[in-house]
C-alpha cells in the first residue's frame, strides 16, 4: 500500500508540474502573439507618420499603388512603406543576431560588438568612403564582407589560442574591435574633409534608404531568421555548460560555430544596410528573455518582434522630434539602450554581491 501510495504521489507531481509547464507555454505564446499584433499596428500606423499627412483612404490606395495623387504615392509607397520594412527587418536581424550571441557566451551582456561585427562593417565602409568614394554603391557589400570577415577570424583566433571556448571568444572579440576601432579613427582624422559622410554611416540611420536595400535585406534575414530557429533547441542545450553538453552527444564545437555564421549573417546584413546600430542587440533579446525565460525556442521569436519593434518606434522618434531634421536612429537606440544597459549592469552586481 505504501508503495502504491507513492506512486500514486509522484503521479500527481508529475501531472501537476506538465499542467505548469503547460500554462507557462501557453503565456509564453500569449506574449508572442500579443506583441506581433502590436507590432503590426505601429508599423501601419508608422506609414502615416511625417510632415505630410493623408487620409486613411489616401494611405491605403498609396499603399496599393492605386492612387490619383501622385504625391501620396511616391511618399507612402516610395519613401514610408520601404522605410517601415526595413526597419522591421534590420530590428529583427540585430536582435536575434543579439540573441544567439548570448547564448552562445551565456552572458545577457553580451552583444554584436563582442565579436567584432560592428568594427568590422564599419572599416570596410570607411574604407570606401574615404579611399574610393567613386564605389560609394559598394559600401553595403563591403560592409557585410567586412563584418563576416572579422567574424571569423575572431573565431579562428578563438578556436587557435583557446581550443574555441566562450572566453577566448570574447578576448578575441575585444582585442580585434579594438584594433580595427583605432585604424577606423585614424581614418576619419586623416580624412576629416570627409568626416560628416562617414559620421553619420557609424551612427547608424535609415534615412534614404529605400526597395532596393530593402530587397538587398530579404534574402539574408530569411535564411538567418530560419537558421536561428532551427539551432535554439541546440542554445537551450549549450546552456547546460559545455562539459553537461558534450555529455549529452552534442557536437558543441559544430553548433557553436553555426551559432556564429548565422549570427554575423543576421548582423553583419542589417549593418550593411543601415549602418552601425547600437544596443538593439543587447536591448530587445532581454527584453525578451524577462518574459518569456531563456527557453530559445521561444526566445528567439520574441526577440526577433522586440528588436523589429524598438527599431521601427526609435525610427519614428528619429523622424518626428526635430521636424525637419531627422536623426539617425543610432542616436534615438543609444539614447535608449543605455540607461537599460546601466540597469543591467547594476542588476548584474547585485546578483553577485558587488
Amino acid at each position: 500500500m505504501d508503495l502504491n501510495k507513492k506512486n500514486m504521489q509522484l503521479v500527481k507531481e508529475k501531472t501537476i508540474e506538465c499542467i505548469e509547464i503547460k500554462k507557462a507555454n501557453q503565456k509564453k505564446i500569449v506574449y508572442i502573439f500579443g506583441f506581433a499584433f502590436l507590432l503590426i499596428i505601429i508599423a501601419i500606423y508608422s506609414v502615416s507618420l511625417g510632415t505630410i499627412s493623408f487620409t486613411n483612404s489616401e494611405i491605403f490606395e498609396g499603399l496599393t499603388e492605386q492612387s490619383e495623387n501622385d504625391l501620396a504615392n511616391i511618399i507612402i509607397f516610395n519613401v514610408r512603406l520601404p522605410r517601415v520594412l526595413l526597419g522591421l527587418l534590420v530590428g529583427m536581424n540585430l536582435a536575434v543576431a543579439g540573441g544567439l550571441l548570448q547564448g552562445l557566451l551565456r552572458n545577457p551582456l553580451a552583444s554584436l560588438q563582442v565579436i567584432g561585427v560592428n568594427a568590422g562593417a564599419g572599416l570596410a565602409a570607411v574604407i570606401i568612403m574615404v579611399l574610393l568614394p567613386e564605389y560609394f554603391l559598394f559600401i553595403p557589400p563591403a560592409a557585410f564582407l567586412g563584418a563576416v570577415a572579422v567574424t571569423f577570424l575572431v573565431y579562428m583566433l578563438s578556436a587557435k589560442e583557446g581550443k574555441g571556448s566562450t572566453v577566448s571568444i570574447i578576448l578575441a572579440g575585444i582585442a580585434i574591435s579594438a584594433l580595427l576601432r583605432s585604424i577606423t579613427s585614424g581614418l576619419m582624422f586623416l580624412f576629416s574633409d570627409r568626416l560628416e559622410v562617414t559620421f553619420a554611416w557609424l551612427l547608424g540611420g535609415l534615412i534614404g534608404r529605400g526597395w532596393n536595400h530593402f530587397h538587398l535585406l530579404v534574402p539574408y534575414s530569411f535564411i538567418g531568421l530560419i537558421g536561428a530557429l532551427i539551432l535554439s533547441p541546440k542554445i537551450n542545450l549549450l546552456l547546460l555548460g559545455e562539459d553537461t553538453s558534450k555529455s549529452l552527444g552534442v557536437p558543441v564545437k559544430l553548433y557553436r560555430a553555426l551559432i556564429i555564421i548565422t549570427a554575423s549573417i543576421l548582423a553583419a546584413s542589417a549593418v550593411s544596410v543601415a549602418g552601425t546600430i547600437g544596443f538593439v542587440s543587447l536591448v530587445a533579446p532581454h527584453i525578451a528573455r524577462l518574459m518569456v525565460g531563456n527557453d530559445y525556442r521561444y526566445l528567439t521569436i520574441l526577440s526577433a518582434i522586440m528588436g523589429s519593434l524598438i527599431l521601427v518606434v526609435s525610427d519614428n522618434i528619429a523622424r518626428l522630434a526635430l521636424q525637419p531634421l531627422e536623426l539617425p536612429v543610432g542616436i534615438i537606440t543609444a539614447m535608449l539602450g543605455s540607461p537599460f544597459f546601466l540597469w543591467l549592469l547594476y542588476k548584474k552586481r547585485k546578483q553577485i554581491g558587488l
